[in-house]
């Protein structure tokens, strides 16, 4: 700690005075907030993360089996897009020969290599986590991995049959020799390098197979004719392995010698000049297609890949060794997530259906239940479904004039893109930002944008050089005294998808100042409006940062005069230097800071003289912890905001984000019993230590799950004081 801790001589170290980072901390010692070694590399955290997603699939007493696999699946897709961008940027830099250090002290290429040493490592544990553990406890429950060879005549007869009719129209087999160029290979594709001799003269020939991502990667045997099962078995095939059994009907008259998988990853990071991109939607669309050409940035293959044809793939895709990974077993594990598709709910978390708080859909109010009082939602143990109808009601009621709204990811099938459809061709003013470069739902979005303009919203794309993260609706009435303001505003998405899956929260309200700032804020994003007075609303890039930093620093005040100070946040991510800088320098004033991170957390907390008053836990659960919670005792009067930003350079200064006040004391009290049962949790949470390494906390007595225990207050077994309903 010899960069954190310094003696300070007077008239040397320092003759100016402190640096602004910097403060006394006793007599003669200096503590410098900016020192490298307070800070965890973002990517090395975001990897430990990533590690703690693997744990629930590696603990076989955490979950049934198929949530286990599913785990698995998880960390995958999870690795897949750190690579696609993260390392993606990363070797862009290295590259380049940019040698700029991030704020821990470490390079591009320091970078690259702990990234590689701790992937290779995590590979290892998902392939004796897969292999060694969870499938043959799946054979053992009835649901069994199978290999062609062992399968009896008839079976492979059928399944021959089988990839005839339905996979062999799909393939496009692919030469490669002085009369055909290398062929190009997209992201995320798997492949197979099919070593082949020319039955007629000898000669040795190399072809590429694509393994079909618009079909399923697992064969349930019991699904092809001509195979009878044995009753309540599942026997599953990789659709490569059958592929590999069958290639001499895409290759006649040449043996085939051998097959070797291989799976590629690109780098799928769009940039935008905007200010050249006079049409941001058809650049957004042509940036989609390019993603499918960036620079390959890993190649998995698997060991028994010989050495010839590794040497192939790596000169013609233009790779070094470094971006090779060997790989036991199959590649791209993320397709593990097609068995949950499997009706075999014994293996499965038993279903949870969210409490619907405003009764039977169709029935009730919502405009008149939120004049009554602010209603504060927690999904998914609420259910999403009042989000809808609250954008459903609107498009048809006759009273309701205009609808604004952002919406960054809603999926496919979106009934809230129906209903804003709705709402405009029964003659509402209809203003929509949507998107398009909410990273990989670009397609989607697109495809939304132009369905609303064709029935004529108003549809825009936001601001240059900025992406539209808040999460925010705005229903404009005319009711008797007047037109009135209705707001939704969320930390999470549009999307009653992710709505079952992500803790979010969700505030309904008619206050006059919040309508009065949402108002501002929709004539800023489609408009040429500069409004920056926000009072109430934290909108990024305006005040959030300043704000937030603003009432950190309140509480050490407030402490300091005898009012025991004490933040609570909750956020996906926490990388902000500035704000980490407040927060040690919060703690070394006494303030008790509690800090829920589900992913990220460039802070060290509990460093002697530094952070000793910060906690860190970091949730894993059965749902995917979203939402952002910023609390502050404010000496007895507490201020609570939620909304979109996590604490994050780019959500703070590169995203239009909203923060949002939350008035009712008791919904205020209500999270602050949500946050404190989270930080009590002693089953699903890990403690962020010292070095930035992470600990499961051990199970203590009583044990207590905060996810599980929300699920039974919301359905009224356990519930607290000012839950909306009541």
């Amino acid at each position: 700690m010899s960069d954190v801790m310094n003696t300070h001589p007077s008239g040397n170290a320092f003759p100016d005075g402190l640096p602004i980072d910097c403060t006394k901390n006793g007599r003669d010692r200096i503590l410098d907030f900016r020192a490298p070694s307070l800070f965890a590399n973002r990517e090395m955290s975001w990897m430990l993360f990533n590690q703690r997603v693997l744990e629930e699939a590696a603990d076989p007493s955490l979950h049934p089996l198929l949530e286990r696999t599913k785990f698995i699946s998880i960390f995958c897709s999870n690795l897949d897009e750190f690579f696609m961008i993260r390392v993606a940027g990363l070797e862009n830099q290295y590259e380049a020969g940019i040698q700029k250090r991030t704020v821990d002290g470490l390079s591009p290429e320091e970078q690259l290599e702990l990234i590689r040493s701790k992937a290779l490592g995590q590979l290892d544990q998902v392939h004796r986590c897969l292999y060694g553990d969870i499938l043959p406890s799946l054979a053992d429950a009835g649901v069994r991995f199978v290999s062609f060879a062992d399968l009896g005549g008839a079976e492979r007869d059928a399944l021959n049959r089988h990839f005839r009719r339905e996979i062999y129209p799909v393939l496009t087999p692919l030469a490669f020799d002085t009369g055909h160029p290398f062929p190009f290979m997209s992201n995320l594709s798997l492949n197979l390098a099919v070593e082949l001799e020319d039955k007629s003269n000898g000669t040795l020939k190399f072809a590429r197979v694509k393994v079909p991502d618009s079909l399923p990667r697992l064969l349930r045997l019991n699904a092809i004719d001509g195979i009878d099962e044995t009753i309540g078995e599942v026997s599953l095939l990789w659709i490569e392995e059958l592929i590999e059994n069958n290639l001499e009907q895409l290759f006649p008259n040449m043996r085939i010698i051998r097959a070797h998988r291989f799976r590629i990853i690109r780098d799928a990071d769009i940039e935008i000049e905007e200010d050249e991109a006079g049409d941001l939607l058809k650049t957004i669309e042509k940036g989609v297609r390019s993603r499918r050409y960036g620079n390959v940035v890993r190649l998995d293959i698997n060991p028994q890949m010989p050495s010839f044809v590794r040497e192939l793939l790596t000169k013609n895709l233009e790779i070094e060794s470094r971006n090779v990974y060997e790989i036991e077993g199959s590649l791209g594990l993320s397709s593990l997530i097609e068995l949950l598709r499997l009706g075999r709910p014994d293996l499965k978390d038993e279903p949870y259906i969210p409490v619907k708080p405003f009764g039977e859909k169709g029935k009730g109010d919502l405009f008149s239940a939120i004049s009554k009082k602010d209603l504060l939602l927690h999904h998914p143990y609420d259910s999403f479904q009042p989000v809808v109808e609250f954008i459903e009601q609107a498009a048809t009621d006759p009273t309701v004039l205009s609808i604004k709204q952002t919406l960054y990811r809603v999926g496919s099938n979106s009934p809230i893109v129906s209903a804003l459809m709705k709402a405009a061709e029964h003659g509402k003013q209809v203003a929509v930002l949507v998107e398009l470069k909410a990273r990989f739902d670009e397609e989607n979005n697109i495809v939304w944008a132009r369905a609303l303009e064709d029935v004529g919203a108003h549809v825009v794309y936001g601001l240059p050089g900025l992406k539209t993260h808040a999460k925010l609706t705005m229903i404009v009435r005319r009711e008797s005294g007047g037109l009135k303001r209705y707001l939704h505003l969320g930390t999470g998405n549009y999307n009653p998808s992710t709505g079952k899956l992500y803790t979010d929260y969700s505030l309904f309200t008619d206050d006059r100042d919040l309508g009065e700032e949402a108002a501002e804020l929709f004539n800023a994003l489609t408009g040429y409006s500069r409004y920056t007075a926000y009072r109430h609303l934290l909108v990024s890039p305006i005040n959030t940062r300043e704000r937030l930093i603003g009432m950190i620093e309140r509480e050490a005040a407030l402490n300091d005069r005898g009012q025991a100070g004490h933040v609570i946040m909750k956020m996906n991510s926490l990388v902000d230097p500035a704000t980490i800088r407040a927060l040690y320098k919060a703690s070394c004033a006494g303030v008790r800071i509690d800090l829920v991170v589900r992913g990220i957390c460039c802070l060290k907390p509990g460093i002697p003289e530094v952070s000793d008053n910060i906690r860190v836990v970091s949730i894993i659960g059965r749902f995917l912890e979203h939402s952002r919670v910023y609390f502050f005792a404010n000496g007895g009067s507490p201020e609570l905001y939620l909304g979109s930003a996590d604490i994050m350079p780019r959500n703070l200064d590169e995203r239009v984000e909203t923060l949002f006040p939350v008035f009712d004391r008791s919904l205020i009290e209500r999270v602050r019993e949500e946050l404190r049962l989270q930080l009590g949790d002693n089953v699903k949470s890990w403690r962020i230590q010292p070095d930035g390494s992470c600990s499961r906390i051990e199970n203590g007595s009583p044990e207590v799950n905060s996810q599980e225990r929300l699920m039974k207050r919301a359905g009224n077994k356990e519930k607290p004081s000012g839950i909306m309903g009541n």
